[in-house]
């Protein structure tokens, strides 16, 4: 019986293993630092993991989404990756700032610079990316991506999530947005806090001033008024050493 039983336990610590090392548990996703806010812009990150004992990761490619193009894509530069950023026209402008685009980013590709780095055995990576302006009439973007590791193995993360289905083998990294604030407001750029920054402190410096001032002149009233009671009293005070004499 005590046999059975540590066979019967040691098959289930075996089964829970392999389903932990199912590559459905360690894909390549995409995730938001902070908010990504639907007509706004947002920092994201492509995790990728590596899912080989005898292989590392040394190419990256994200598709960008067709029916969602964004008119502005920025990797951000990674030590030891080259990056190539991919442009197609579209079949529609966009308006950016003032300005109609005529063509945007469809894929960034990551490639390890040396056959001996990339992401190696264990190790998950980050790639940042800046995006915008993200779409207002969507809830999600579907960002496809294609993973190579060093003995040439290529793995399509491309299966897109059915509603009431479960999740796919190698599923696409799928970015959530979500809603804009009430007021419209789609979140700040730099250039906009700096401004906001300047003007804070422009209030301060003018408050300060106002107060200030307002303390001067306060004490210089304080001291005429003093000034003026010594002068009636030395006043006073003169007219009745004359009329004593």
């Amino acid at each position: 019986m005590k046999a059975s039983r540590l066979a019967a336990t040691g098959a289930v610590a075996a089964t829970a293993v392999i389903v932990l090392s199912s590559p459905a548990f360690a894909h390549v996703s995409v995730q938001a630092e902070g908010t990504a806010a639907k007509g706004g812009y947002a920092v994201v990150d492509f995790k990728v993991p590596n899912e080989r004992d005898n292989a590392s990761t040394t190419k990256l490619e994200v598709n960008f989404p067709t029916d969602h193009p964004l008119a502005s894509v920025m990797p951000e530069p990674m030590a030891g990756w080259k990056i190539e950023v991919t442009k197609s026209k579209l079949d529609k402008p966009l308006e950016l700032h003032g300005e109609q685009i005529t063509e945007a980013v469809s894929k960034v590709t990551w490639t390890a610079a040396t056959k001996d780095s990339g992401i190696p055995t264990g190790y998950f990576e980050k790639f940042p990316v800046s995006i915008g302006a993200l779409p207002e009439d969507a809830d999600e973007l579907v960002f496809k991506a294609i993973q190579t590791y060093s003995n040439k193995e290529v793995v399509r993360w491309i299966e897109v999530q059915e509603d009431g289905a479960e999740e796919p083998e190698t599923p696409a990294p799928v970015l959530t947005l979500s809603a804009a604030s009430e007021d419209g407001h789609h979140g700040s750029t730099a250039a906009e806090d700096a401004d906001a920054k300047t003007e804070n402190a422009a209030a301060t410096t003018e408050a300060d001033t106002g107060d200030s001032s307002d303390t001067t002149a306060r004490v210089l009233g304080v001291v005429g008024i003093v000034v003026g009671a010594l002068g009636v009293a030395y006043g006073v005070l003169a007219g009745r050493r004359r009329s004593d004499a």
